[in-house]
Order: C-alpha cells, then structure tokens, then sequence
C-alpha cells in the first residue's frame, strides 16, 4: 500500500488535479491519497488557504465577508466547472463555508482554524468526487471519522498517540481514500490545524499508521536538489536521503518537505519518495533510514535567515554551578525557545529566531540576564543566517571543517559561529545575512565543484 500526498501546486486548478489523480489511477497500491488546498496557479495568484484566511479575518472585524468569500467560492466553483462535476459541487462548499461562517467567533484562533480547514476538507470531497466519475471506487473520509486526534492548539497542533490506531483501519478501505490534509480534531471536538506546511504533516501520520510501503509525496520539483537553486544554478539533484539529512537540511531552509513530517515515518521506518506531480518519471528522491556513500560525502548545503544571537560573558562562568541553566531558564519565562547554543570558556551565546525576539522583550530579557545572573557583558547580534552542511558520511572524516572555512576564507565570508553537534550529521556557520548567498555558493563549489 501506497499513501500519497499532493500539494497545493498538484491542485491549484482542474488541469493540475487530472495530473494528480491520472498518477494515482496508474497505481492500484496508492489507495490512501492526502491531499492539500488548491495553491497558487501563478507567481503572483493567491493561494486559496490566504483566501480563506483573508475571509476569517474580515468576519472577525464585523464587516460583511461577502466580497471574500465570493473569492474562494470563484476558485472552487472554475475547478469543479472544469472537471465537469456541475454546479452542485460548487453550492454544497458554498453551504460549507457559510456553515462555517456562522460558527462563534468568541475565540479567534478556533475560528481561524474553522475557516483554514475548509480549503483541505473542500479540495478533497472535490477530488474523491472527481475520481467517482472516471469510475474508480474512491470516496472521502473525514479526519473526524477516521480518529485523527490532535493537541487542543489552533494552528500549532500536535498528533496524539491514539490517532495511529484508529487510522490503522484506514488500510482496509477497498478501492481510493481522499483524505484531507492540514488539520484533524482535538478530544475536545474542535477543529485544530497542524502547522503551516502540514499536509505533509498528516500524510506521514497516515503513512505511518496504516504501515505503508512507501509515503509519496508529489510536489512541483523533480527532487531535492543538494542547495537551493535559488541560491545555486543548476545544482545536483539528491538521489537519495537519510532521515537524519533530510531534517537537518529541513531545519535550514529546504522548502521541499516540511521539517515536522519526518517524525513519524522516522519512528515506523517508512520510506519517504519525493516526486513531480507535472513530471511523474522524472527518479525525484528516495529518504530512507540509512545509505552508503563515499567517506567524505556532503549530502546537502543548505542555509536560513532570520536569526539573532544573544551573547553572554562572565569572567569563570565554568565554575558556576547551574549558570546555563538559570540563562535558559528566563528566556523560558519569557516564552522564548532558543535553537542552539554555542559556548566557550567564559561565555556562551544563544540563537533565537529574530521573530520572536522584539525591541520589548530583547530588553526585558537583557535587563535580567545583568540583574540575575551579575554578568560582565550582554548583548545582541542581529541579521544572522545560519549555513549548515549535511552528511551521515561526514562522520568520522578528518578535514571536512577545514574545507568548509577555507572556502568562506576564499569568498570572503566572515563566519560569526560554528556549531557541531556530536553526531556529525551537520555542521553549521553563523554569518551575516548579506553573507548568506555567497557562503552557500563557495561551500556549492567546494563540495560539488562549480556551479553551471
């Protein structure tokens, strides 16, 4: 059994979804298919999760959402015209949504995530009814029915444990399962959406609940590429990826796949198969547990902006007992979460996201590290990127740093911060924003010779 999942590109309009469900009919194991909401049919088109978020929000302002929701019900409405499924498609999702509409706005994120929902819940009654009338035994099932049980947090919604066992039975559906991604519901029986990017997300719960053979997941890309092409032209394409990799290259900015999504295929041991929904020969690139590969391989470079550094010194701070604790422990209070922490002798320094790190709570946080902790200096650093270089075959392998730093020496780059962690699976450089490009380029020629 196959568990498949399509993205938004994969179904922003009819002519992408008869691709999407042409590749699942020409595979009687891809019974059980998650799909997204219609996405972007252009550069500058909206996505209709935006759409629908542009509807919540004029609905909790109090002002008449008709112009809004006009614009989502148009999108439905052309897909469901041009796949020839009529006009009674287009008016069951126009009840939906009103139904929707009409529910307490007293708790803004509940009611977000009402509203969000219905973009993944609507595309999927959509295709199961599209693929109905090409005469495949298909039909849709609700995350309600199926027991997709999340965390009671909108928009940040975690699976519970008990979720695997009741989308178990999913496996023996006869014929096609559509099932939409995105969001589930919390014992309290609220609608509660995984993060953004989480039909990913629910696609690997499947896969991992019903113990697929393999997880597809059909995107706009005909692989996972060893460094952005956005940054590098033309770069390798990445046959195959560890689990390990493929986080670590997630993490820091590849787009692909979502960061979250690799937790519970990891803990099943599902294979993962990332392929092109508009070039579906194309090989795409297989994550698994574990490869082989040349001692010395680099598996990806991959790099992310938007951080900030919290710098800490205090003459012996090695001799003090709890300090880093204590440290952690008010950005903790302070609702911060922090990514790493690189240390020395007398000092350490802590990464945050810049987001989450504004003028306000920067100087609450500054005013109790002088106070509590009686340091010598404090101080922030903004604008950083994080560049990290993946391999499981870096382990063990004498030079690969020294590599890594002649090339920034030889382009220029400045590094601020160097980080390893103890498995030797990646290796990370704080540099400057500005930085940032030409760090990914001089690692891309190191590593994988010139780019084109």
């Amino acid at each position: 059994m196959k568990v498949c999942k399509f993205g938004g590109t994969s179904m922003a309009d009819a002519a992408q979804i008869r691709k999407a469900c042409g590749i699942v009919l020409a595979d009687p194991e891809r019974r059980l298919v998650v799909v997204s909401a219609p996405g972007k049919r252009s550069k500058t088109d909206v996505k209709v999760t935006d759409l629908l978020i542009a509807l919540a929000e004029k609905a909790l302002g109090g002002a008449p959402p008709e112009k809004e929701l006009a614009a989502v019900l148009d999108r439905y409405a052309g897909i469901a015209r041009d796949l020839g499924l009529g006009e009674g498609v287009a008016r069951r999702i126009e009840a939906d949504l009103r139904g929707r509409l009409a529910a307490d706005r007293t708790n803004r994120a509940r009611f977000l995530d009402t509203l969000k929902a219905a973009g993944e819940d609507n595309c999927a009654r959509l295709v199961a009814e599209y693929l109905a009338s090409t005469g495949a035994e298909a039909r849709y099932v609700s995350p309600r029915e199926a027991g997709l049980l999340l965390t009671h947090e909108f928009g940040n919604a975690q699976v519970l444990p008990e979720s695997y066992k009741n989308l178990a039975k999913l496996r023996d559906l006869p014929g096609i399962t559509v099932f939409p991604g995105f969001f589930g519901y919390s014992p309290q029986g609220a609608v509660v959406t995984l993060p953004r990017g989480g039909s990913d997300i629910t696609g690997s719960i499947l896969a991992a609940a019903v113990k697929a053979d393999v997880y597809e997941n059909w995107t706009d890309v005909d692989s996972v590429f060893v460094a952005s092409p956005a940054i590098v032209p033309g770069p390798r394409p990445l046959p195959e990826i560890t689990y390990r990799e493929m986080r670590e290259l997630s993490y820091a900015g590849f787009g692909v796949f979502h960061e979250e999504a690799l937790a519970p295929v990891f803990h099943a041991g599902v294979p993962v198969s990332i392929k092109n929904t508009n070039n579906p020969s194309a090989v795409g690139t297989y994550i698994r547990p574990d490869r082989t590969c040349p001692a010395g391989q680099v598996a990806g470079i991959a790099a992310a902006d938007g951080f900030c550094s919290i710098y800490v010194s205090k003459y012996l701070m090695n001799r003090e007992i709890g300090f880093g604790r204590r440290l952690l422990q008010i950005l903790e209070e302070e609702g911060l979460s922090y990514e790493h922490t690189p240390s020395g002798i007398d000092n350490i320094s802590v990464i945050l996201r810049e987001k989450q790190f504004g003028a306000a709570r920067e100087a609450r946080v500054l005013e109790r590290v002088r106070r509590e902790l009686a340091v010598d200096d404090v101080s922030v650093e903004r604008g950083l990127a994080l560049v990290m270089v993946v391999g499981e075959c870096m382990r063990r392998v004498v030079g690969i740093a020294a590599r890594a730093t002649a090339a920034f020496a030889r382009a220029g780059v400045n590094i601020e911060m160097i980080n390893q962690g103890s498995s030797e699976v990646s290796m990370m450089f704080g540099v400057k924003v500005a930085d940032m490009a030409r760090a990914v380029r001089a690692l891309y020629d190191e590593f994988f010779g010139r780019a084109n």
